[in-house]
């Protein structure tokens, strides 16, 4: 059975940083995208980071850009994603994903992720 487990989210003041992660069970991380997106109530899911986890070409959405950081490690079969001067606009559901294996030359931002997480939920308030 393949299982994502997120954990790490929780209340954060603004200015502040998060780290959540991804603990994948079930299917070997290496070989295929990886992603985090979000959900904020009232507003559709959106792709924050992806990577290819055999090219680690990283792609970011803007509104991220530059403060968060989408990291792997292979040998916990672990993803990550370090957030750094989180405002108010970063609170949602954090969503883990994983694809199913594909060449280093599959868009991750847009590929169909097979395997989703629960959510862990990130609050950035004062």
């Amino acid at each position: 059975e393949v299982q994502l487990v997120e954990s790490g989210g929780g209340l954060v003041q603004p200015g502040e940083s998060v780290r959540v992660t991804c603990v994948v069970s079930g299917l070997p991380i290496d070989n295929r995208c990886m992603g985090w997106f979000r959900q904020a109530p009232g507003k559709e899911r959106e792709a924050v980071a992806t990577t290819h986890t055999s090219s680690h070409k990283s792609y970011y959405a803007d509104s991220v850009k530059g403060r968060f950081t989408i990291s792997q490690d292979d040998a916990k079969n672990t993803i990550y994603l370090d957030g750094h001067s989180l405002n108010p606009d970063d609170s949602a559901t954090y969503f883990c994903a994983a694809g199913r294996p594909a060449p280093v030359t599959t868009n991750c931002p847009t590929t169909t992720y097979a395997y989703w997480g629960q959510g862990t939920p990130v609050s950035v308030s004062a």
